[in-house]
């Protein structure tokens, strides 16, 4: 089957550990509540975002700006050990707060120019499991998803971003929340050297 460059590392962290950081994470976090235009029209981001990562590290997406926050000591250790079983490196990593089915992210990429032409981008699941849906970017119907648990990890790596698109579709059977992580390499001296554009 025709599917995108990933690894899938399931209960990657225990029901222990997401559970004793959960709390924190929901609670500390400064979620931010941004709005994005669209054809003219202004509509909520469906969901609580927030970025942490080395100085510096900033990324835009949807014509945001996302500042990093200082990385705790959880987030901080969790990006080692994502580190360790990607075999890649991490300077920052974007959380989204799906509050329950309704929140969601609509069809993209991660393909801005300062993540380079093949990004590996880890994403981390904790709370209630949510389908990751994927589809060729040369289509209009998915050909392929995944369920995300808590603790699951999914890295997206090769001809993930370039030649896929990928959706959290929102879900009336979800009630409950889901905070997922993705990790991410920004180097914005590559974002003047050509490359996908800010979406």
């Amino acid at each position: 089957m025709d599917v995108p460059d990933h690894t899938l590392f399931p209960r990657f962290l225990s029901f222990d550990e997401t559970r004793a950081a959960w709390g924190e994470i929901e609670t500390t976090t400064p979620w931010r509540e941004d709005t994005i235009t669209l054809f003219g029209r202004t509509h909520p981001v469906p969901r609580l975002t927030a970025l942490y990562g080395d100085p510096g590290a900033h990324y835009s997406y949807s014509r945001l700006r996302l500042d990093p926050l200082p990385w705790t000591p959880v987030l901080a250790e969790w990006r080692d050990r994502v580190s360790e079983a990607s075999s890649a490196s991490y300077n920052s990593v974007l959380l989204n707060f799906y509050r329950d089915g309704r929140d969601s992210n609509g069809w993209h990429a991660d393909d801005e120019a300062e993540l380079g032409p093949e990004p590996v981008i880890a994403s981390l699941s904790l709370g209630v499991t949510r389908t990751m849906a994927f589809r060729r970017r040369d289509e209009t119907t998915m050909r392929w998803k995944v369920s995300l648990a808590d603790g699951d990890l999914l890295v997206m790596w090769g001809n993930s971003q370039r030649d896929w698109l990928h959706s959290v579709p929102k879900s009336t059977r979800v009630r409950d929340p889901r905070i997922n992580l993705t990790f991410r390499w920004i180097d914005h001296s590559i974002a003047h050297q050509g490359g996908p554009r800010d979406r």
